[in-house]
């Protein structure tokens, strides 16, 4: 628990000092909020349900995002996030996620993995880092990273875990692809973005192809 309060105390007071520096910039602030119906959930390349409905709302000021996240599947499952975190504008990203998933009270620990995300983006070729150092909804002190590299039209990835991300808690390649995206016109006013991926999890031998429609 100590080692727990110390980094979201960290978190905390990096946060307050991002606001304060952004407190003059009132215009840089905004509040978003959008809908997402994805044929499948896959996440960092394992299945976590079939067709889903995806609504998130965020707040924005300056350098600073706050917003929660979450996932409806028309199985049962769902997953309900909170996130915040620091962009700066040389590429790199900090922040702290709170992964839940209904079931138990929202108290209880069980329920919960909390993960420290760190990234950096320069060009065309993007890598993240991911810890999660608390909370009893995972296998504990689990580890992802993934690099990406964004070619035009299409994005390639790949990403490896330990933990919950493999299916005998060794770090393994678990998450291959290809992604693309699109605006789809429907009125001379109004267009739809669309998204489409190709997945392969070499740790569990699983492909994927998903679709994605925004709101």
């Amino acid at each position: 628990m100590k080692k727990t309060f110390r980094l979201l105390l960290v978190f905390g007071l990096a946060t307050i000092f991002a606001l304060n520096v952004q407190a003059q910039d009132e215009e840089s602030s905004s509040w978003d909020m959008g809908l997402d119906l994805t044929s499948t959930y896959v996440w960092r390349g394992v299945a976590y349900s079939g067709p889903s409905i995806q609504p998130y709302v965020e707040y924005s000021s300056g350098i600073f995002t706050v917003g929660a996240w979450g996932s409806q599947g028309f199985d049962g499952f769902q997953e309900m996030d909170t996130y915040a975190s620091l962009g700066f504008d040389f590429g790199l990203s900090l922040g702290v996620t709170d992964y839940y998933y209904p079931g138990t009270q929202y108290g209880d620990k069980t329920s919960h993995s909390f993960e420290l995300n760190g990234g950096y983006e320069v060009g065309a070729f993007s890598l993240s880092g991911n810890y999660i150092f608390a909370g009893e909804g995972s296998v504990g002190d689990d580890l992802y990273f993934e690099a990406g590299l964004s070619l035009g039209k299409v994005d390639l990835f790949v990403g490896a875990g330990d933990g919950w991300h493999s299916t005998d808690g060794d770090f393994k390649l678990c998450n291959i692809g290809i992604s693309t995206s699109k605006e789809v016109k429907i009125t001379d006013s109004f267009s739809l973005p669309v998204a489409g991926s190709c997945i392969w999890n070499p740790d569990t031998e699983q492909f994927y192809i998903v679709g994605t429609i925004s709101f």
